[in-house]
């Protein structure tokens, strides 16, 4: 099954548990729970569209040429390519949308990795898990505050717990970027 119907999935299973097993749900909560679902969509696809444009016309104007071109002057080996690359994916992902940061930056950054022979998958992957780091590092990772919305903590409760968890991460993803053969 994909992730939207495993999502699907999991909100029917939500209803069914809220409404009949914890009855903590009554079917009229559903009309202001359904509008601020779609206000929320609405915000996230709206970034989306705007980020996929910005990503055609980013592609059409030439500009990832331009880039690669300068990447390969400033950058010299593969090595140093891949941590500038490792430290930009996880500044953006600490402020940015993940799909909206993939859109835009993915067409950019592809083109350059592939010239300095990096395969595909590999920064496909090295790009996603930069991203989803950014997602739970301070100061503004969305996964960080979302969870602790729903632990109902301080942001600074979990900061001391989450450096360790960060830190193993981007061990990982050292390793992840550096030794493709792990991922492929």
């Amino acid at each position: 099954s994909t992730p939207t119907e495993a999502s699907a999935a999991a909100v029917a299973s939500a209803l069914v548990v809220g409404l009949l097993v914890y009855r903590e749900l009554k079917l009229s909560d559903l009309s202001g729970i359904l509008k601020r679902t779609v206000i929320s969509t609405s915000a996230i696809m709206i970034i989306i569209a705007a980020a996929a444009l910005f990503s055609f016309l980013i592609a059409r104007s030439g500009l990832p040429n331009e880039i690669a071109a300068w990447f390969k002057d400033m950058f010299e080996s593969r090595i140093v390519f891949l941590l500038a690359v490792n430290i930009l994916l996880l500044v953006v992902g600490m402020f940015i949308e993940t799909a909206a940061a993939i859109l835009v930056l993915a067409p950019i950054l592809a083109p350059i990795a592939m010239a300095y022979g990096v395969d595909p998958v590999h920064f496909g992957l090295i790009i996603v898990v930069n991203l989803a780091v950014g997602m739970i590092t301070p100061p503004l990772g969305v996964n960080l505050f979302a969870a602790c919305a729903v632990a109902n903590i301080p942001v600074a409760r979990i900061i001391p717990q989450l450096i360790w968890f960060v830190l193993t991460v981007l061990a990982a993803l050292m390793v992840i970027t550096y030794v493709p053969a792990i991922t492929l």
